[in-house]
């Protein structure tokens, strides 16, 4: 009878322990990845929104989320400006990023394609922000 129960108790404890979390730790408060999403959205450029991603990070599939976020933000300082000549470039930057690991297996992967698209979004966004001096910040 305590064996049964046991097992029981086993089971429970798996099962709860094999559900993704629905919440993280995100500026030191429990957060969805929707709600994370969103406060990086909600900064006020792209330096402090790639500053957020890098401190609430999880190193699997959800980064391609906050990811997207990230490029969103970053691509307002330079998106409606860019030339068509530099939006080629920018998205063959993009490409770039998402070849490096597409024959890699692992969330991981996904969040290093994450990040390395956000990191040339915001490099775009350094340097329209430079060109266009301290007026645009």
């Amino acid at each position: 009878m305590l064996s049964r129960s046991c097992l029981a108790g086993l089971a429970v404890i798996l099962s709860v322990a094999s559900t993704p979390a629905r919440a993280m730790v995100c500026m030191e408060k429990s957060m969805t990845l929707d709600e994370v999403a969103d406060a990086i959205g909600a900064q006020n450029g792209c330096e402090s929104a790639m500053k957020l991603f890098q401190d609430c990070q999880l190193t699997a599939s959800g980064d391609v989320r906050l990811g997207a976020a990230v490029e969103k933000k970053c691509e307002a300082d330079f998106m409606p400006g860019l030339s068509a000549a530099r939006k080629q470039a920018y998205q063959r930057e993009m490409r770039v990023c998402d070849r490096k690991y597409r024959n890699k297996s692992g969330t991981m992967y996904l969040s290093f394609t994450a990040f390395c698209r956000a990191e040339v979004a915001q490099r775009h966004s350094q340097r329209a922000l430079k060109a266009a001096g301290p007026k645009a910040r």
